[in-house]
């Protein structure tokens, strides 16, 4: 038996159970992983939710590093104690060990521990994905990054930054822009306390950015189209604030012809060769320095819900890591 996460029915963090699983042998083509380090992403929110629907019952979680402890028939790229990273294979890195495809599974990249890529996997591929294939930074372009300290936000900004990037990012606190700071962001805005659409218009003497990366969703949508230049790109990867409904196409040709996109990982990722991309690179940026994984908070699986309480009231910064 091991402990993981289960929800019932769709709710607030209280629906979420820790209870005891049976885990079988791995069949043909799986291998049982035992977690050492669990990932939290906020579309683990998204899901207990049901904003993202799952059939139910369901686990949590889509991302863990740990070690292999069985192998089943055919598995020729992993052996018992390699040591691994696990994205995907359904919402349920949530637990202590978990059977999986082993496709699901990559080895952990040399010089890059446990918690780091725990931490990294898929906030930074998420970050590698938009830079790279939603809006392929040149280097030179100013670009406005939302929820600048958070998870991708720390990961996103030093990325664009090393690529030659001017970075505006915005964030809640004074205690948060100091973090951005830290990590790329060129100029900070809290929007708390200034108006974001005013300060981009006045960081570019009036022009705007060419892109906006949104994590937030509704509560900055039509101020990020107020920051574009004509032609620019809002690329959403998030609903923080709550799903943009209702949009009027129309207003994106008032605003100046502008572009909208919805990225999700998992369509990059399923094109031939994209993962294998994205690991590498995240691993070489992370092992050159330039972008640094920060790890800000620790918590036990058995206190799963407070983790989702503290990170849905915006008293998280960068990275959180779950111990099974």
């Amino acid at each position: 038996m091991v402990k993981a996460v289960q929800v019932q029915s769709y709710g607030g963090p209280e629906v979420m159970e820790v209870v005891d699983l049976p885990v079988a042998e791995p069949g043909p083509g799986q291998v049982l992983m035992r977690n050492t380090a669990i990932g939290f992403n906020f579309i683990d929110t998204y899901h207990r939710t049901g904003l993202y629907p799952l059939p139910l019952p369901t686990g949590l979680g889509v991302e863990a590093t740990g070690i292999i402890e069985a192998v089943g028939d055919g598995v020729a790229d992993f052996a018992v104690g390699d040591k691994v990273a696990a994205m995907g294979g359904g919402p349920s890195a949530y637990c202590e060990a978990r059977l999986l495809d082993a496709p699901m599974v990559t080895k952990l990249p040399d010089g890059i521990g446990e918690r780091t890529f725990a931490a990294a996997m898929l906030k930074g591929l998420t970050s590698w994905a938009l830079l790279t294939q939603t809006f392929p930074l040149k280097g030179g372009e100013t670009i406005l990054v939302h929820a600048a300290a958070g998870g991708v936000g720390l990961i996103l900004c030093q990325w664009a930054k090393h690529l030659g990037a001017t970075v505006i990012g915005t964030v809640g606190t004074d205690e948060k822009a100091t973090l951005s700071k830290e990590h790329g962001c060129d100029h900070v805005i809290v929007y708390t306390k200034e108006n974001f659409t005013e300060r981009v218009r006045e960081i570019t003497e009036g022009r705007g950015v060419p892109v906006v990366f949104d994590s937030v969703g509704q509560a900055t949508f039509e101020g990020s189209l107020d920051c574009l230049q004509p032609l620019g790109l809002l690329a959403s990867f998030g609903n923080a604030s709550g799903p943009v409904t209702g949009v009027d196409l129309g207003i994106l040709s008032q605003k100046g012809s502008l572009f909208v996109t919805r990225m999700t990982l998992g369509t990059t990722l399923a094109m031939p060769g994209k993962m294998t991309e994205g690991v590498a690179a995240l691993a070489e940026i992370i092992r050159s320095g330039a972008v640094k994984i920060e790890i800000n908070h620790t918590y036990k699986l058995d206190d799963i819900q407070q983790v989702h309480i503290d990170a849905e009231n915006r008293k998280t910064t960068g990275s959180i890591i779950i111990e099974p």
